[in-house]
């Protein structure tokens, strides 16, 4: 990647990231789309996470033995039940490690 490349990126980056968090600009969403907007949190974290958990290997070959699901699974319900972040990471990646080395 060459240097002008990176600097456009940066600045595409920048731009977009910053016409939303500067509150002197008269940019205003409607209803509509604050309520979508909702929604890229949990859709960017899944699209992290999904293939992390269910893809093992190459691209398509599913496994649902790993490791990384009987973790996330933990995680899942310990979010819903406990909601505490840190109880729910340590518990979670713990499983996950023990049932790596096991």
């Amino acid at each position: 990647m060459s240097l002008f490349e990176l600097l456009t990126l940066t600045l595409v980056i920048f731009a977009s990231r910053y016409l939303f968090l500067e509150p002197a600009l008269p940019l205003r969403l409607n209803r509509h789309l604050r309520g979508m907007l909702r929604y890229a949190g949990p859709a960017v974290l899944t699209a992290i996470w999904g293939p992390v958990v269910f893809i093992h290997g190459e691209p398509g070959r599913f496994a649902l033995a790993l490791p990384e699901l009987a973790a996330a699974t933990l995680a899942a319900l310990l979010a819903w039940r406990t909601h505490r972040v840190l109880l729910t990471v340590t518990l979670s990646m713990a499983l996950y490690f023990l049932l790596r080395l096991w």
